[in-house]
């Protein structure tokens, strides 16, 4: 394989010449540049992109955590992450954890060992002294709240997201609200539950756990809760589901139940999905492309100051509530 040695004598220059050609230094003697370019082309060099990346302290590579691919949320912020990512030219490499720990650990190791220039975790099952100590070999880049922690974020205040949605609700004679959410544990899931909790107690309504419907990540997840519902004696007249998705798997088939929409049952979805607009489902539109937009150039900036970047929602009213 040839190096830049056999280019050197092959062209009749030095070492240093063929480097400040390979690196397009303006100061080289056209006949110089040249008769290495010809060496270049007669020996079929390839330069060694390790190497390269090595030399400059970048390999051009960031690591995204994400528990799925196939969920439109996670989707929709990689279709920011990725636009970013091609902007500047980098690479991204991907890590579907589905929640566990070790797989969001192999990212951190790679973090370390600097096969990667920072990492971005859309979602996470790691505690906070995990992630920690991994903050000194690179940038880490969250998609949550992390005001008050040496950490850089992009995020949406879900607490008084959910405050605002509930109190639209009562605003429209709703008493017994419930909501669906994708798991009880993590950061957003937490803020989400201590505002609904508060909620109940400002207005003086009783707390129901059977209101509350855990592992709603999919379409087919909404068949699940209007099922539950039917059930109850004292079902709630509204539910917030924290996805555009379940809230469409719920609307299809409480219409299969002779369920009216929103009479007997009043839907919030999030995130304002293209499902959300076919179905005239009222949701929550979060920005989610500008959020990995946001968290890319969060997780390469050339001064790596630690940033809180909120962004803001809006309430999408169609025929749901």
């Amino acid at each position: 394989m040839t190096n830049i040695r056999d280019l050197a004598k092959m062209a009749g220059v030095s070492v240093t010449t063929v480097s400040r050609v390979l690196n397009n230094h303006p100061y080289v003697k056209e006949e110089k540049r040249k008769a290495v370019l010809d060496a270049i082309k007669q020996s079929n060099y390839q330069p060694n992109i390790n190497a390269v990346h090595l030399s400059m302290g970048k390999t051009f590579l960031v690591g995204v955590v994400v528990p799925y691919i196939d969920h439109p949320y996670f989707a929709s912020l990689m279709k920011g992450i990725s636009h970013e990512a091609l902007a500047h030219n980098y690479n991204l490499v991907l890590f579907q954890t589905n929640y566990k720990e070790e797989r969001e650990l192999d990212a951190l190791q790679m973090l370390k060992q600097k096969q990667i220039d920072a990492l971005i975790i859309c979602s996470r099952a790691s505690s906070w002294p995990l992630i920690e100590e991994f903050l000194p070999y690179g940038p880490i880049v969250l998609c949550e709240d992390t005001r008050g922690k040496k950490v850089s974020s992009t995020f949406v205040d879900h607490y008084q997201t959910f405050i605002y949605a509930l109190e639209y609700l009562i605003q429209k004679g709703h008493r017994k609200v419930g909501y669906s959410i994708g798991r009880k544990t993590g950061t957003n899931s937490k803020f989400r539950e201590l505002a609904y909790k508060d909620f109940l107690q400002k207005n003086h309504l009783p707390f129901d756990p059977a209101h509350v419907f855990d592992n709603c990540l999919y379409f087919e997840d909404g068949e699940r809760v209007v099922d539950t519902i039917a059930s109850m004696d004292d079902p709630p007249s509204a539910l917030l589901v924290t996805n555009d998705d379940v809230a469409a798997g719920i609307v299809t088939c409480a219409r299969n139940r002779q369920i009216s929409i929103p009479s007997d049952l009043a839907l919030i979805g999030f995130n304002n999905q293209p499902i959300a607009q076919i179905m005239d489902i009222t949701t929550i539109e979060i920005p989610l492309v500008e959020i990995g937009r946001k968290l890319f150039l969060q997780g390469i900036a050339v001064e790596q100051e630690i940033s809180y970047q909120e962004v803001s929602v809006r309430l999408i009213e169609r025929g749901t509530v």
